[in-house]
């Protein structure tokens, strides 16, 4: 700091002892405000075009995987040049990661805080539940990147299987810590395991999924919910009877993902 007003004492000093013919010419340039939108607005196109991109190749990833992915494919897409995509990542990597963050940014958004205006016990256990039946719905026709991922990457150490593995057991988490609640909560039997209990919520998604996705088994999702309702009944309390309504098909056609037909079902009444 000393340096730099000495600096700008000397150049006060120098212009001082210059004629005004001998004054540097000054060129006109935006003001403080006006440079200062116009770096703003040059940020903000760059955000928008790279968050245009990341829309872009996690729509290619639900389709081709995440290991499909590239800067050239992308490019394509995008209809820009392959240097312009790789300046908002570097790296195919990078471009990897900022999808499976946004993916994650987006299950966040759809399943997990909607369920968090629900009241601490098994009615939240029961909307994490139901939202992600909800985005699962969506997923048996286009694809779910930690599924898909878990394939690609499993046996594959890196920066990428990193980035899938923390979102999940980041989800995960919050699945065990509503399921923790709903016992302290006394909706649950004192000798439940918790953990247990998470772990099977889990399976019944992954079951659904392989038997819905791949396997094109017919009511894979009314299943699913008979399933999750067993679970309750096994684990729950003698006061968590009316709680909160079972999860019906119908009731996955409202949030904010947009439900389509599954593609596992014979007729409408499984969506």
């Amino acid at each position: 700091m000393e340096m730099l007003q000495n600096r700008t004492v000397v150049l006060f000093f120098v212009w001082l002892s210059m004629s005004v013919t001998e004054l540097p010419v000054k060129t006109a340039r935006p003001g403080p405000r006006e440079s200062g939108r116009a770096a703003h607005a040059g940020m903000q196109k760059g955000q928008q075009t790279k968050a245009a991109i990341v829309d872009a190749a996690l729509g290619l990833a639900t389709q081709i995987g995440l290991e499909g992915l590239s800067i050239g494919a992308l490019a394509e897409v995008m209809r820009m040049s392959k240097s312009g995509v790789f300046a908002h990542f570097g790296s195919r990597e990078e471009l990897q990661i900022s999808v499976i963050r946004e993916y994650f940014a987006r299950f966040e958004e759809e399943v997990f805080y909607p369920a968090l205006k629900e009241p601490k016990g098994l009615p939240r256990v029961q909307a994490l539940f139901g939202n992600w039946m909800k985005r699962v719905a969506v997923e048996l026709q286009s694809g779910c990147i930690f599924i898909s991922g878990a394939v690609e990457f499993d046996d594959r150490p890196g920066p990428v299987r990193d980035a899938l593995a923390t979102s999940v057991q980041t989800w995960l988490a919050a699945m065990y810590r509503a399921v923790v609640l709903a016992k302290e909560a006394g909706h649950l039997r004192a000798d439940a395991d918790e953990r247990q209990i998470a772990f099977e919520i889990h399976g019944l998604i992954l079951a659904l999924h392989y038997e819905a996705r791949f396997l094109k088994t017919p009511g894979s999702i009314d299943r699913t919910l008979r399933a999750f309702q067993s679970i309750l009944a096994r684990y729950g309390s003698d006061a968590a009877g009316a709680l909160a309504p079972p999860i019906t098909s119908a009731s996955l056609t409202g949030g904010s993902a947009r439900p389509v037909p599954d593609s596992s079902a014979s007729s409408a009444s499984s969506v």
